[in-house]
């Protein structure tokens, strides 16, 4: 088994590392933060993550998983190091390679063996060569770069590593890829070996893809809304072709999270870089900014004035099992709510926290999704959490001043609202609303 060194302990990094210790290789994982790294010595995952505390818990014990802010600790003697650090997008929607360039000065400073640099980072097409170049020019010890970008899910990233689709490896040295190739071997995953730059090219390529396919169920779901059809029929439907596929073409109020909105951003200007225009990235880019809205336009249409309306907002991540807040959809609904006069009161399982940090000053939270809804106007379904979607049409009408809910993950079942008597509105599905009686 092979000496991994690992640096970054984000969602990338650390479950790369923890995955890498789990087959049996012995892994460094590197961070600066001092804070961060002495209590993941201690077993205590960073990120909400089903099944990583655990698995990380386990190879820190058997001794086959380790954690430090030293880089040449990490690097000595490995085979591999592996960069995982993040690659933020800059105002004008290009990737931010700081962190990058950083790793790879720290990687010529204290390589002391022929070793494979690998990136798990995001990064631009040409990224691999320009890290190959930079750390030329400041070590004589030989090394190899290859890129091997990550596919996982947040919510589902321990499950994606070791039950994935694919294992990506763009090498132009055969030596390296196949060092690399042996490395993941003990996942069992098919591997398609490809050049660099292409490597690099999959990842955009497949994340603007499935970014492309969400938009695109949502504007056919907007088009439902107008001509009275039902987008879970016209979805499921669409996905029985095998040349569609049933995947992401759940309609909702838009995606988010650290991949897509970032990457799509980063694609457009990847072809701007190279004199192409994407008018389709850009659309699906738009159409997005618009979904995030949906909600708040649906609750002005139906209240008339949102001014001084109590609104519950059930769900604050970007989707369920994280505690990621970034891109939330939540986020530009409680601006929006706020700025419409509404009083927001947000709850979510496991992200408040770091809802805190990025929501309006404004927005008030509660202990639970019941207390959330206790006495509000509206109900806002923002992330399709399990306890979310459990909650009944009883505990909605015992709860709500108004028994209305605006369902931004279609998570309830429409004649099961039509028989509670309650306003429903959701993405894409018919309208359920009583008419109300004359005073």
């Amino acid at each position: 088994m092979s000496r991994i060194a690992v640096v970054g302990t984000g969602y990338v990094g650390l479950v790369t590392g923890v995955a890498l210790s789990e087959s049996g290789h012995n892994v460094a994982c590197v961070d600066v933060d001092q804070a961060k790294v002495e209590s993941m010595q201690k077993g205590a995952s960073p990120i909400f993550e089903p099944g990583l505390s655990e698995m990380m818990l386990k190879n820190i014990n058997e001794n086959r998983l380790s954690f430090t802010t030293v880089h040449k600790e990490a690097f000595e003697d490995v085979d591999a190091i592996y960069i995982a650090v993040g690659t933020p997008q800059k105002e004008d929607g290009t990737a931010d390679l700081r962190f990058i360039e950083s790793v790879a000065q720290n990687i010529a400073d204290h390589l002391t063996k022929y070793a494979v640099v690998v990136t798990k980072s995001t990064v631009p097409v040409g990224t691999n060569d320009y890290i190959k170049r930079f750390i030329e020019a400041r070590t004589d010890i030989p090394f190899d770069v290859v890129s091997n970008p990550e596919f996982l899910r947040e919510g589902s990233a321990v499950q994606d590593t070791f039950h994935g689709d694919r294992i990506v490896i763009g090498a132009d040295s055969p030596i390296a890829g196949d060092l690399i190739e042996e490395i993941n071997k003990p996942f069992g995953i098919p591997v398609f070996r490809t050049d660099i730059r292409s490597a690099e090219m999959i990842k955009y390529a497949s994340n603007a893809f499935l970014a492309t396919k969400i938009s695109f169920v949502n504007e056919i779901a907007n088009l439902c809304d107008k001509l009275d059809a039902n987008i879970d029929d016209v979805a499921k439907g669409m996905g029985q072709d095998k040349r569609i596929g049933e995947k992401f073409l759940n309609a909702g109020i838009g995606y988010g999270g650290s991949c897509f909105p970032k990457d799509t951003s980063a694609l457009v200007q990847i072809a701007g870089n190279v004199e192409h225009e994407f008018t389709l990235l850009k659309a699906v880019i738009e159409v997005n900014y618009k979904q995030q809205r949906l909600l708040v336009d649906k609750a002005k249409e139906y209240f008339g004035s949102l001014r001084g309306k109590t609104i519950a907002m059930l769900g604050l991540a970007f989707k369920p099992n994280t505690d990621d807040m970034r891109e939330a959809a939540s986020i530009i609904l409680a601006q929006e709510l706020v700025l419409a006069g509404a009083n927001v009161v947000g709850y979510d399982p496991i992200a408040m926290d770091n809802a805190k940090k990025i929501l309006p000053e404004a927005v008030n939270y509660a202990d639970s999704a019941l207390e959330a809804i206790h006495n509000a106007d509206a109900a806002f379904i923002v992330t399709e959490w399990d306890e979310i979607c459990s909650l009944t049409t009883e505990q909605f009408k015992e709860n709500l001043k108004e028994a209305v809910i605006f369902d931004g993950r279609n998570c309830f079942n429409i004649e099961e609202m039509k028989e509670a008597k309650l306003d429903y509105f959701s993405v894409g599905r018919p309208v359920v609303k009583l008419e109300k009686e004359m005073v």
